[in-house]
């Protein structure tokens, strides 16, 4: 009896392994980028406060104005640009030490250069429990946004990822401040976070590649409220 030839069939390689790692980097990004992660910044306005106290922001629409401003021209874009930055450098002890010393530099408000510590090292602490390399390459005054960036690197989530995730999680705060002060209630907050999604989605993309000469902001009246947050008789938040 002859033998006929025998096929082989080659299958494809079965992409379960790359599937596993991008899942498990959403999976962090989604818990480390949560409200419920305990870094602590419910308890901070970054002169939020001062402006509702003084009347500058009093309901949904001015919040929107503001929050929208902060995203495109105050901290909420230096910081989002900072965090891409160590998410790049995430491997670089130096680099982040850099970055953070120039983080804290551009932080003109002294209760928000406590602010960024405070819930840069609470991030910090909170994070080990997932170990890795990276915490050892961390400075030991860390602030937030670097802390954030440089963890989020080092987990193999790119830096449009990680600023996206950072940019939702400064507005989420901040509105979650207005509902709370104003108050606008929850359904407005939630409309002004819908509406601001097209404007982080393009800031995230452009900021994820910028470098130091893209930090600048021009959102005077936040951190003229920043700096006089100390100054108000009666406080909830603690900036």
């Amino acid at each position: 009896m002859g033998m006929g030839m025998i096929t082989a069939t080659i299958m494809p390689i079965p992409s379960t392994i790359t599937t596993m790692t991008d899942g498990l980097a959403l999976q962090r990004l989604l818990i480390w980028a949560s409200p419920a992660f305990p870094v602590g910044t419910f308890a901070y306005s970054g002169g939020l406060e001062t402006a509702i106290a003084e009347g500058a922001v009093r309901d949904a629409e001015a919040m929107r104005d503001w929050l929208e401003g902060n995203l495109q021209s105050g901290a909420g874009r230096n910081d989002a640009i900072l965090a891409a930055l160590a998410c790049r450098a995430h491997d670089d002890a130096a680099r982040l030490s850099d970055l953070a010393d120039l983080c804290l530099a551009l932080t003109p408000a002294r209760q928000r250069h406590e602010e960024l510590l405070v819930t840069g090292h609470a991030f910090i602490q909170a994070a080990k429990a997932w170990s890795d390399p990276v915490h050892e390459r961390l400075p030991a005054a860390c602030p937030y946004p670097i802390a954030f960036g440089a963890i989020a690197g080092a987990a193999s989530i790119n830096a449009v990822n990680a600023a996206l995730a950072f940019l939702t999680a400064y507005a989420q705060a901040q509105v979650s401040v207005a509902v709370r002060l104003i108050p606008i209630g929850q359904t407005s907050g939630l409309a002004i976070l819908a509406a601001l999604e097209p404007l982080i989605a393009d800031l995230a993309k452009t900021l994820a590649d910028a470098d130091e000469n893209d930090l600048g902001a021009i959102a005077y009246a936040t951190d003229i409220a920043a700096m006089n947050h100390e100054t108000l008789t009666t406080r909830i938040f603690r900036s």
